[in-house]
């Protein structure tokens, strides 16, 4: 089983990323059965974010009040929390620091421990060192922070970081239409330093779900509407690859989404790459069983797929705007 901050992450090798932002956030009765499905479940990595949600109530909040409730979970979860931002652009100074981590641990309450601590982005304004050397002296080497984690990072950047503390996860997206990590040197790099990667989107941002027909089925206020895969023409395009996966799901007995987790976990560890966790959103008990059934791939389904890939390219970037500018940093 993989590990994280020396816990096991349990039977499933899956995360959990449940505690996203959402235009219309669900009751929280419904977050809290979801969460104990996920922990049922054997998935008890949580990755959630000072930036997924408002000031007033993120899933910082929905993680207090959950622990407040159910506080024998408390040491089961393996918890990672991104922040790090200021009006959504990265603060990497050691003020900034300091006011994020704060407002991440006020908000805890000391009802959960933070394991991991991720800047969303890397500040282009602030050396990377300046970053990790104040939250390793005054967090980590305090005993308020367990670890530290980065987030969306080229491979240099990964190789400067080393240098100051221990990284305990690398953050970044990976499904069958982002493979970027296996061509950008990130895995290669992870996998030299025994560094696990959290692999955020696994099915696509729901995409290779199959169940976004049209850009219309994203709700309205939801930021996948302004994301260049789901425009107009692109969308339709990238519609024709998640048609050909939903194939060879329907032959193989499973829902794309589990294939589309199961094609990010097979690279786990496969041919030198690191330790790779899949952390699938999901906001309901269903949506959680389904995603942590395990899912294997046999060489002649890979081989298929990848005959696929290479048939339907990708079109339009992960990111577009600012976002797009703050990648690989």
């Amino acid at each position: 089983m993989p590990q994280l901050v020396g816990k096991e992450i349990g039977s499933t090798g899956y995360g959990l990323m449940g505690l996203t932002w959402r235009p219309q956030p669900q009751p929280k009765e419904a977050s809290f059965k979801a969460m104990k499905a996920a922990l049922e479940a054997g998935c008890n990595f949580w990755n959630g974010g000072e930036l997924y949600g408002t000031a007033d109530f993120n899933s910082l909040h929905l993680l207090e009040e959950y622990f407040t409730k159910y506080p024998e979970d408390a040491e089961k979860v393996v918890l990672s929390i991104k922040g790090g931002l200021n009006n959504m652009m990265p603060d990497g100074s050691p003020e900034g620091v300091r006011k994020s981590m704060d407002n991440c641990l006020k908000i805890l309450n000391g009802k959960k421990s933070l394991d991991i601590f991720e800047y969303a982005r890397v500040d282009p304004k602030v050396p990377i060192e300046t970053t990790l050397k104040t939250l390793d002296e005054e967090y980590v080497k305090t005993g308020k922070l367990g670890a530290i984690g980065l987030s969306e990072v080229s491979a240099a950047t990964i190789e400067r970081a080393i240098k100051v503390t221990k990284i305990a996860a690398v953050e970044v997206e990976v499904s069958l239409w982002s493979m970027d990590i296996f061509q950008n040197g990130v895995a290669e790099t992870c996998a030299k330093h025994g560094i696990p990667i959290a692999a955020y989107s696994p099915i696509g941002r729901g995409m290779l779900s199959g169940e976004i027909k049209k850009p219309e089925d994203i709700p309205e206020g939801d930021f996948r509407r302004h994301m260049p895969r789901f425009q107009p023409g692109t969308f339709d395009k990238n519609l024709e690859l998640v048609k050909e996966l939903e194939k060879i799901a329907k032959q193989k007995g499973c829902t794309p989404a589990q294939l589309a987790i199961g094609w990010v976990k097979h690279f786990s560890e496969k041919d030198g790459n690191p330790t790779i966790i899949p952390i699938p959103g999901a906001t309901t008990e269903a949506r959680i069983s389904e995603n942590s059934k395990d899912v294997s791939l046999t060489t002649q389904e890979e081989a298929e797929i990848n005959e696929i890939l290479k048939s339907f390219p990708i079109e339009g970037g992960r990111y577009g705007g600012p976002g797009a500018q703050l990648m690989n940093g």
